[in-house]
């Protein structure tokens, strides 16, 4: 039984999956902030999986974390995970000291990249096809999945895109570079373009667009074609076969869908290039409740992936 645990700035997921590939219920609890918190929270939800899954902890075969940050794959260290108060922690090594289990450690976009290839994968009876996985939170990143395996690159850097810049005259992102793609389409972009108290902004920008608010379209569609930007981007610098949207704002459904593959057919009435590779139709929002990051950090934990 392989457990697998996402680590999130405010909530922290597990999942377990058998030996036949079965999925467990998942699990979620509160992220604490800060080191000392972290840990707690991860032993905390090994210790629940284990009292459901009716093992003893020492049972699981592995043990995978997916979280924020600079992670390096081989010692296990966490660095920059500002959200939750990290600037330096070997999780993966104290885990593994506490639990008596190998603990491997991954960036939470690369991992999330892993489980939703796996995932989709195992429903359309695929297994080694290629895809991006674009994140839309807080900020925006993809992880990237080729034939099977995942792309980390010589710095671990690899699908950092948020930062590449595409408007010379942009604000400055927080990266110190202007212009750059996450200051189009990322949480961050909506709360900076699109102020309010609501505590869901992005559901209220759609719904008030929706509703032909003036402003609102204007943002909206400011967001959407940042995000098309980013589906082009990955489609002509790795021609993966699926880009497949997840992360927060991947919860508006249909209308995000829909406005990034109207933005791209736009496009696509101009260029014969853009036409002939079809990126609209390879665009795909992931399910509502799709434990991808969690099943991603389980796979991780597999030996197998500590050198891939």
């Amino acid at each position: 039984m392989r457990l697998g645990i996402d680590i999130g700035g405010t909530k922290t997921a597990a999942v377990a999956i058998g030996a036949d590939g079965e999925l467990s219920d998942l699990v979620r609890l509160p992220t604490g902030f800060g080191a000392p918190a972290v840990l707690s929270t991860a032993r905390q939800v090994v210790e629940r999986m284990s009292e459901l899954a009716g093992v003893a902890v020492g049972s699981f075969d592995s043990i995978g974390i997916g979280i924020p940050g600079a992670v390096d794959t081989t010692t296990g260290r966490v660095e920059h995970a500002v959200n939750l108060g990290l600037e330096g922690l070997d999780l993966g090594p104290r885990l593994s000291d506490e639990l008596g289990v190998a603990v491997r450690v991954e960036n939470d976009v690369k991992a999330a990249a892993l489980g939703a290839h796996h995932l989709l994968g195992v429903a359309d009876g695929v297994t080694a096809h290629s895809m991006a996985y674009l994140n839309l939170g807080t900020g925006l990143a993809a992880g990237i999945v080729l034939d099977g395996e995942l792309l980390r690159g010589g710095h671990g850097v690899a699908g950092e895109i948020g930062h590449i810049p595409i408007d010379p005259s942009g604000v400055v992102c927080g990266c110190g570079q202007r212009g750059c793609i996450e200051t189009f389409a990322s949480g961050s972009a909506i709360g900076r373009m699109w102020p309010t108290s609501n505590p869901l902004p992005a559901r209220e920008l759609f719904d008030l667009a929706a509703a032909g608010d003036r402003r609102a379209v204007e943002v909206r569609e400011q967001f959407l074609r940042g995000a098309a930007s980013a589906v082009r981007l990955l489609a002509l610098t790795t021609d993966v076969d699926d880009i497949v949207i997840g992360g927060g704002l991947a919860a508006l459904g249909d209308p995000l869908l829909l406005g990034v593959r109207r933005i791209l057919n736009e496009w696509a009435l101009d260029s014969a290039f853009l036409a002939s590779i079809g990126l609209a139709e390879r665009v795909q929002v992931i399910p509502l409740g799709f434990p991808a990051a969690a099943v991603g950090a389980a796979l991780v934990g597999e030996p197998s992936w500590q050198n891939s």
